[in-house]
């Protein structure tokens, strides 16, 4: 029987791409079970999914008082029950077929595979604040973490159900529990590898959630600064 692949859906405001990439993960993926987690959006996103989801095939968890990425995505860990758990963003549905190539690679043996912007083949077409904050804040974290993975902070992945059996997520924070769980799962000995990802430049960057405005993005960037010493500090103790 075809593996089942579990891919949760992170959801706020996100009223103009949630059914395009709905749509596009359908198309690519067969044996899907889509969990969307929608942090109390505003903007119609709310009603968009209950429209396409009418004979309940999608599982939805509609949340009133929270709103952090790290933890409406341990809320989806939860109603997963996929032989492969993976993540993307969603405004970024041409990346829907990309989960066929990895779900390959996990065939070949490997645990969990990352689309990596820092390999050969990636690149970062974004702002220029953006993707040098990206680049350096990379190089500074596999620096301080001794880590030989280069993308940290893409998160876009698909992995093994296995791994959760060993490594769990700490819900807190934007996208820096990635990072954390990356490092804990090399630690515990997991094959990890990265394929190719070239990031197309901002379409909609007023709207972004990672850096509307220079004052989000120091914010952000403090924040994952932090958790690189916090990740260090966890593991000793």
């Amino acid at each position: 029987m075809e593996k089942k692949i579990s891919i949760i859906l992170c959801t706020y405001n996100e009223s103009n791409h949630i059914e395009k990439t709905i749509l596009e993960l359908e198309k690519n993926i067969s044996n899907l079970e889509l969990i969307i987690v929608d942090d109390s959006s505003t903007d119609g996103t709310i009603d968009i999914i209950k429209k396409i989801n009418l004979n309940n095939k999608y599982k939805t968890v509609f949340r009133k008082k929270s709103r952090s990425l790290g933890s409406a995505f341990v809320r989806g860990i939860i109603e997963t029950t996929g032989d492969y758990i993976g993540w993307v963003d969603t405004n970024m549905s041409e990346l829907a077929p990309k989960f066929n190539i990895m779900k390959e690679e996990l065939i070949l043996g490997n645990d969990l595979i990352i689309l990596s912007r820092f390999i050969k083949g990636g690149g970062d077409e974004r702002v220029l604040l953006r993707s040098m904050g990206s680049k350096y804040f990379n190089l500074f974290s596999r620096l301080i973490l001794r880590l030989p993975i280069k993308d940290l902070t893409n998160s876009v992945f698909l992995m093994k159900r296995e791994v959760m059996d060993e490594v769990t997520f700490l819900g807190y924070g934007h996208g820096e529990f990635f990072m954390e769980f990356l490092y804990n799962v090399h630690k515990k000995g997991f094959k990890i590898k990265e394929i190719p990802h070239i990031q197309k430049k901002d379409e909609d960057i007023e709207n972004s959630k990672s850096a509307p405005n220079l004052f989000k993005f120091l914010y952000y960037g403090l924040m994952y600064v932090l958790r690189v010493f916090a990740t260090l500090i966890r593991r000793k103790n």
